[in-house]
């Protein structure tokens, strides 16, 4: 169990990478969306790659012939589309600070009725008060680590339809986990799982560049960053891991613990990306407050994993 929690922790530690990769794509692209498409693109490649390997029988057109292609096999990859889409929308609107409270405590209240009542075939966790009290301990640091004095008037200002909005955001990777859960064991393997998924996502950010941006281009040089590197493209390559990381731990924690132990490795790689200025991020040394915001986040883990 311990393992898994760790290993949850490191696939959430390679969402901060992989955003901040793409923002640098973004540059180049001049498009959010196109940023993201190209970012998915790389990741169906490597997960094709994946399947050739570990199971080429279900690439072949016979295999897809014989599937009863329900649900399953779009809602995953949509709800990361609408993820992402959602974040883009929400952060001018509210702020970094309520876009990560409002988004976590959507994450948190759907994983916990997905555990609860067995949404998506999940396995049936019984709530108790300990879960429930490991998951306000968690929101309330992820709440302390974000908090600033401007975020109480942003809110004031704020649109309860996009704090609404922002709780709808937040819902979409518990579903797209546990959808892909479903579509795993009915394809019997996590490989192909994910590249379903991504295949859906990368379609549907195709579609919305096309209507947005209206090209798929990017640039090769811009004067603030200078040439384009290879490294640009790996965000996508990170995404296929963690996607595929949560497909195999849904299973064995549930929604609620693999939502937590990754939202955890999110946030202490980006205190770190933060502190040490990475990837040409403005350094943000850690403070009293961020670091006791993680241990309050690490409380709720635990208190989740014993009960």
């Amino acid at each position: 169990m311990i393992m898994l929690i760790i290993l949850g922790a490191i696939a959430g530690s390679l969402i901060p990478v992989q955003t901040s990769i793409n923002n640098r794509l973004a540059v180049f692209t001049r498009s959010v969306f196109l940023s993201s498409f190209y970012s998915f693109l790389v990741g169906t490649l490597m997960l094709v790659l994946f399947n050739l390997f570990a199971n080429p029988e279900k690439l072949s057109p016979s295999y897809m012939m014989d599937q009863d292609i329900s649900y399953i096999w779009f809602v995953g990859g949509l709800m990361g589309v609408i993820y992402l889409t959602g974040n883009v929308l929400l952060l001018p609107k509210i702020g970094a600070a309520l876009t990560v409270i409002m988004t976590v405590a959507g994450q948190m209240v759907i994983g916990l009725l997905i555990d609860t009542f067995g949404w998506f075939d999940a396995d049936i966790q019984p709530i108790n008060i300990f879960r429930v009290l490991g998951i306000i301990i968690m929101i309330a640091g992820i709440i302390f680590m974000n908090y600033k004095k401007k975020s109480a008037r942003q809110a004031e200002e704020s649109s309860n339809i996009w704090l609404a909005f922002g709780l709808f955001t937040g819902a979409m990777p518990p579903i797209q986990t546990a959808v892909n859960s479903a579509l795993r064991h009915e394809v019997d393997s996590f490989f192909f799982a994910s590249l379903v998924s991504f295949i859906v996502g990368a379609a549907a950010l195709l579609i919305l560049s096309l209507i947005i941006a209206r090209h798929i281009r990017f640039v090769t040089y811009d004067h603030t960053i200078g040439s384009i590197r290879p490294w640009h493209f790996i965000g996508g390559a990170l995404g296929a891991l963690y996607v595929t990381t949560n497909i195999v731990l849904m299973p064995h924690l549930g929604a609620t613990l693999t939502l937590m132990t990754v939202i955890f490795g999110q946030m202490l790689m980006g205190l770190l990306i933060d502190h040490f200025g990475l990837l040409g991020i403005h350094k943000n040394p850690i403070d009293t407050r961020r670091i006791t915001g993680v241990i309050m986040i690490l409380s709720g883990i635990v208190l989740l994993q014993m009960f």
